[in-house]
This record gives structure tokens, sequence and C-alpha cells, in this order.
């Protein structure tokens, strides 16, 4: 869209601001667009004037443009619920927040200020503990507090500083102004999902964005991955992403942010400690880790010292941060900071740790752990919402552990004195809040619902830093309480509009000199995936190759007893492959094995290739119920086939050639190569049946090879000789041995002091054994110790790299 004439897109302004969408601002409520007047706001009208100029179709069109973007980015979170967890499609509002530049200074000042209050507050609660001591801080509330981590006590972090990246959870009241609802300090999650926000919502108005002077986000990314820089401890020391894992609810979150910023996505079982020193395993050896951007709470990050159940922390880690030989983003135990009954005294905190006022009040917060207070929230029970006083998530967000009083019948609010008395010291009371609303596209027209902004803050060498937008979040109706994605709501992007032309930040570097980094260390758990998804993937191709000529010969015999059928079934059943399933459960199993293989490594799998995966999974699942036997099984087969061919050709041409590419090529190779052994050991003996030698040929995609570089018949030689021992033949086995050579000899460590590592030299004797066999020599015995031998392969890797 050009730029129009300031006359003509003033008109359309005017014309705006009284446009008929039907926008009704609930009735004592603020709202984000329309001021008290019922006007449209300043900051908003451009944008709006836009949208009323489409006609309703070309907004649909930009809604699915966005949605459909966030379903090939592969874009997730994870919701639990009473049928366990699942992955679910990221529920983006299509509508961004605008926020005035000059409001939202204001705005970050107040997070700037808390930010430095939460510092000096952790800070204490760890080191002098003079906030307890003088009572500004009930003991109770750090004493009993299941985040408060004892150990941490008196370890002072190596960088100075407990808190490094932050988030705040801020609300606009009826009166017009922020309140913040929650601190997040633990292991904050969202500065990703705002990234994917920002990417979607520009896809729909990517016309209005770049008229529109809205602040990006490259640069608090950018300022952020430079003082993570600044906080390593030598030149070797590598920077990380510890994610509690796939399971997690915010995992995608955690593998792009890893893959934004150029960092190592690690799990706990990734690191050891070795002399006070945190170091990563990797497929060249253990190497050094200087800083960890933790995503999982502190209490699982050491079984060690820590919570003793844990299965995804490292032990140790406690020891090392001792010896300041790691940071961690944040530092353990600042999850206390989070606890919703801390809230309460935050006001006379800030007055005593920073001697101010505090810029942005927390929403009003009684603990009833006093008399007085106990007294106030039950008289006042009526505006009250009572919930865990350690609880470190606003009402609307805490799994429905707070009660509404409003909603409690009148017997319940007698004996609420009572309830207070008995368990007042667990329990807070907050006022009930009335956020404010803004405008989402509900049933093809604008309507206020409620929302919140989860806003971040990192510190960075200039201080504190806030993102210019963060995201909000987006009630499914007119309930607050119904914000929180797991209940239904939604995210929107949040526009920063400034009245003047903005800087264009990017994380990539300016252009001249520049050098080219080398690929980073290859963790042993990242290459174990890639190596099993190869096999898992050459696995399910080799089932299907099977599977597809077993169903055309079935189709034309019709009798599944056939000699040939019958001994291709046995076959299949000693490798747990039932014919009887047109697609059989286990062929399922390999497949989705790959995708779990893969969702372990998303930080270093394309989109296109983690789609076409999941895809091809679909796509097995819907024929397993929905086809049969023969010629329809057969077909089938042949659409999983170009599916998979699909996928490894997205791997093939688009995966860079680092040391994770060549694990992944050896689980092919060494899968292909038992595949076709087996076969081979199984189909090609003189007790073979009828037939057997033409459907090896067909299994192994060489038929019209074979007709070209044989002027006979199929023999058992020819066949042979094709499938086992010719060097140019993809699918025979010496060409698996060739690659599988060619990729060890540029593994790490393949050579030590000038010798060969013994992987390397069982490969070498693999491959130099098989060259120099002849098809005469190629029997049931030699393929079953080939057979062995390439299992015994297989396990050399994983003791040698794998461990």
């Amino acid at each position: 869209m050009g730029k129009k004439p300031a006359l003509e897109m003033r008109d359309e302004i005017e014309d705006a601001a009284g446009a008929a969408f039907d926008y009704a601002p609930l009735p004592g409520i603020a709202d984000e667009m329309v001021d008290n007047k019922g006007a449209i706001r300043p900051v908003w009208q451009r944008f709006i004037a836009h949208l009323n100029a489409m006609p309703e179709s070309d907004l649909a069109e930009r809604f699915a443009r966005a949605d459909r973007y966030l379903r090939d980015a592969g874009v997730f979170y994870r919701a639990y619920g009473a049928q366990g967890s699942g992955e679910r499609a990221w529920p983006l509002s299509h509508i961004p927040v605008l926020i005035d530049e000059r409001e939202w200074q204001a705005l970050s000042a107040g997070l700037v200020q808390r930010a430095d209050l939460l510092e000096a507050m952790v800070a204490d609660i760890y080191g002098e503990n003079r906030l307890v001591e003088e009572g500004i801080i009930p003991p109770a509330l750090i004493a009993a507090n299941p985040e408060f981590q004892r150990p941490l006590v008196g370890v002072k972090p190596a960088t100075g500083h407990y808190l490094h990246f932050c988030a705040f959870e801020v609300g606009r009241g009826p009166d017009g102004n922020w309140w913040v609802l929650a601190d997040r300090t633990q292991a904050p999650s969202g500065a990703g999902f705002a990234l994917e926000n920002r990417v979607a919502t520009t896809r729909s108005f990517s016309d209005i964005y770049a008229e529109t002077p809205v602040h990006r986000l490259a640069s608090f990314f950018g300022a952020f991955r430079d003082a993570l820089q600044t906080m390593k401890h030598s030149g070797d020391d590598r920077i990380a992403v510890l994610t509690p894992g796939p399971a997690n609810e915010t995992y995608y979150e955690h593998a792009y942010i890893a893959r934004y910023l150029g960092f190592m996505l690690l799990e706990g079982e990734d690191l050891t400690v070795v002399n006070g020193r945190v170091m990563v395993r990797t497929v060249a050896g253990l190497k050094p880790i200087g800083v960890l951007w933790r995503r999982l709470d502190s209490a699982y990050a050491d079984p060690l010292e820590l919570n003793q159940n844990s299965h995804i922390g490292t032990p140790g880690l406690v020891e090392a941060l001792r010896a300041e030989t790691v940071t961690i983003v944040n530092a353990l135990g600042t999850g206390v900071l989070e606890t919703r009954a801390l809230l309460a005294f935050m006001p006379a905190v800030c007055r005593n740790l920073l001697g101010e006022d505090l810029r942005l009040p927390s929403i009003a917060t009684w603990w009833c752990g006093q008399k007085e207070e106990r007294d106030h929230v039950a008289a006042s029970i009526e505006k009250m919402v009572i919930g865990p006083a350690y609880s470190r998530a606003p009402f609307f967000d805490d799994g429905g552990e707070s009660v509404l009083g409003s909603s409690l019948r009148a017997t319940a609010k007698n004996s609420i004195s009572d309830w207070l008395a008995s368990d007042g010291a667990k329990l807070v009371g907050q006022e009930v809040v009335t956020l404010s609303t803004t405008p989402a596209w509900v049933d093809g027209k604008l309507a206020p619902r409620p929302m919140s902004l989860r806003v971040f803050a990192a510190r960075t060498a200039n201080g504190w830093q806030i993102m210019p937008g963060g995201f909000a979040r987006i009630g499914s109706g007119d309930d607050a309480a119904a914000i929180a994605m797991q209940s239904g709501g939604a995210a929107a992007d949040v526009w920063i509009v400034s009245d003047k032309p903005v800087e264009r930040h990017t994380l990539l570097p300016a252009e001249g000199s520049f050098t080219r980094n080398m690929p980073g260390s290859l963790p042993s758990r990242a290459a174990d995936n890639l190596f099993w998804l190869g096999r898992y993937i050459e696995r399910a191709e080799g089932a299907l190759r099977i599977l597809r000529a077993w169903h055309a010969r079935y189709a034309e015999a019709a009798d599944p007893n056939q000699p040939l059928l019958a001994d291709v079934t046995e076959y299949l059943a000693a490798v747990d492959i039932d014919t009887a399933e047109p697609v059989p459960e286990s062929l399922l199993r390999n497949i989705d094995s790959a995708v779990y293989s893969a969702s372990n490594i998303r930080d270093r799998f394309s989109p296109d290739g983690w789609l076409a995966l999941n895809d091809l999974a679909k796509t097995a699942r819907r024929f397993h119920t929905t086809i049969t036997s023969g010629d329809d099984a057969s077909h089938a087969m042949t659409i999983l086939l170009r599916k998979l061919a699909g996928f490894a050709g997205l791997v093939h041409e688009n995966m860079y050639r680092f040391t994770g590419w060549r694990f992944l090529s050896l689980g092919r190779y060494i899968e292909r190569g038992l595949h076709m052994t087996r076969l081979l050991g199984h189909m090609s003996g003189p007790e073979a049946p009828d037939g057997a030698l033409d459907m090896l040929l067909e299994i192994g995609d060489s038929v019209m090879t074979h007709r070209r570089r044989y002027n006979v018949n199929t023999a058992r030689l020819t066949v042979t000789d094709l499938l086992a021992l010719d060097p140019l033949n993809p699918r025979s086995i010496l060409f698996q041995m060739n690659e599988i050579h060619r990729e060890v000899e540029q593994l790490p460590n393949a050579f030590f002091n000038g010798q060969m590592s013994p992987f390397y030299r069982e490969a070498m004797r693999l491959h130099s054994g098989l060259a120099v066999m002849t098809p005469e020599a190629m029997n049931g015995d030699v393929y079953r110790r080939l057979e062995r031998e390439l299992e015994q392969l297989s396990d050399l890797l994983a003791q040698t790299y794998l461990g």
C-alpha cells in the first residue's frame, strides 16, 4: 500500500473515529482503544482507519496468513488437562495492542525501579537478611517458603548480580493506571513467543506495520546477548540455555531462543561438574560452560543439594556457584521473589532498600498471617480473592487455587473468619482485579476483552533495558480469570508506537569485515538423538518398501499362504511387523520415535523438516485406521514413501554439514546396511521361494539398474553383486560401508596421537573386509556375521561418542 496524502489520511482517521465497528467498551472498565468519552485514542486512529477500509474477506485472509505462519513454524505450547498433556497451536489474537511511546516510557521507568528493588531484596534474603531481622518482611514468608533455597544462603553470584532477566505481569485498572500483578524472576517465559507474535502479526498487517513507527524488538535481544557474552569467565566458555526438556509447556520457546541467539540448548543430563567447573558432554569431550540461562525451577537444578528427587538437574551445580566458575541466569533461589504474599510488603521494602516510594503499585494484597489484615479481608470478602500465600502466579493463572469471595454462599462467608484464623499464614487476600479491555476480533467484529501484559526486562551493559512490547494475554470472554492460555486465553503482539521514525535494529553484523564462526560443539545427547533419528527414519523406510512389495503381490494372489508371501510374512514377524495390519503398529512406533528424537533437538532442526516429519506421522496414523490390505495398502505405502523421501530430501539438501549431520547420516547408513544384510540373508539363499530375488530388487529400488547392468535374468549372484557389493548402488551394503568410512574420518578424535580410535579401526576393518568379498563368497553365515558386526559398530559408536 503506497503512502497517501496527509489530508486524505486525516479524513480516513476522522471517519474511523466514528466507524461502525459496533465496538462498545464495557461500562466502568478502562479500554485500551477507546477513552472514557467514547473517542478512539490517537495511537489507535491510524490502525483503525486502515482496518475500517478493509473488506471482511481481506481481514480473514490476513488472519489466515498469520495462522499459517505459526503453523508452518511449528509454534506450540503444551496444555495440561485430565487427559494428560499435549501440544496445541499457539493461540494468537490477531489484533495487536497499541500503546503510546510516552506512556510506555513511564511504565518502563516504574519497571526498572522494580527490577532494582527485586535485586536488592534477593541480595538481602540470601545475604544480611536485614528485612526479616527488622520486621519489614515476616520471617515465615521466607523460612517456610518452598522457593527459599537454604543452601544458597551466602553464595554470591560471580557477576555480583542475582537477576539478569525478569518479567512482570501488569494490568491497567479502572482509573487508567498500571498495576503490577505478579513478578517473574524464577525462569521467566514468553520472550520467544513475543518474537513469534510479532512476526505473525506483521504477516497480517505488513502494510500497516511498515507505515507505523513501531519500536522493534531485535535491539533488546541483541543487548542481552552481548551482556551474556561479557559474563563468560574465559574465551573457551560456552553460553547455553538450560531447559527441563520437551515435556515442558514452553519448550518450543527454549529451542527458539537458543537458535535465535546462537546458544546451545542443553538439559541437565548434558552437564557434569568437574573440579568445580560446569562442563558439557560433547562428542569431542568435555567443554566448559560459563553462562547458563536456566529455564527450569531452582529446586530441580541440583539434586545433590536441592531437590533430591529431581531427574532433570545436574549434581554439583551449587558447588560450581560457590566456586564462582559459572553464572546462572537468574541465580538459583530467586524464585522466592515471585511469592504472592510479598506483594503486600513491597511499598515498605522499597522505602527501606531504595529510600523511595514505588512508582508502580502492586495489586492490593493482604497477608492473612496478621490479625489486622485477616479482619480486613474477612470484612471485605465480597471484593476479595483468597488464595495461597506462597503461590507464584496471579489468581487468574494459578490453576483454580484461588477463591472469589463474591462467589461463596452465605454459610461459607460466615465461616471465613475461622478459616483465616486457622490457616491465615498460608493465605492472602487480594482485591478483585478489574482489568482494562482491548479490542479482539470475535465473530467478525471487534469486541472488548480483558487483558494483561507480560513485559520483559534484561540487565545490559547500560543497566536494565525494557523490551519495547512483550505480549498481551487476552481473555476468551469478559471474565479476567479466563486470560490464562490453559483456560482458553489468547496472546497478542504489543506495538509501542512513536510519533517519529524508529531505528530498525537487527542481530546480523554490520556489513564489512566478518568472522565465520565454526559450528558449536555438539552435545552427546543431541548427537544421540540425531543418530537415532537417522536409524528410525531408515527403519521406517525399509518396512514401507517391504510392505509395499508384499501387498502388491497379495493383491494379485489374494492368498497370504502363497510360498513367497508366507516366507516374507515369517521374516517380517521376526522384526515385529504384522502383515495382518495394512499399516502395522510397529511402523507407527518407528515414525513416532523419529518424531520424538527430532523433538529433542528442535534447536537444530529446520521448521520445514519438522513439518514434513509431522505430516508423515499424521498421514501414517490416518492410514492405520482407514486402508485395507492389497492394492489399497500398496498405494498407501507409496504415498508414505514419497512423504518420507520429501523429509529425507529436505534434510539432505538443507542441513549444514557439521558434526550433527554426520551422526544423522551414520544412523541412516548403519540401519540401511542392517536392513539389506538381513533381507539378503533371508531371501537370497538356495531355499528362498520363487520370486524372492525379484522382490529383493524391488525392495532395493534396483530393478531398472539390474536390467541395465546385467544381460541375464535375475540370478542369485547378480542380485548379490548389485545389492551387497556394488559401491555405486546407494542401496548396497558396500555403499553404506563406504559412506560410514567417509563420515567416521571426519568425526572428532577419529585419530588420537596419530592412531585410529577403536571405533574408526572397527569401521575400517568392516569396510575392507566387505570390499574384498565376491558374490560367490556371500552366504547365510557371512550375512549373519555382518549383521552382528554392524550392530556392534553401532554399540561402539555409542560408547565412544554418546555416553
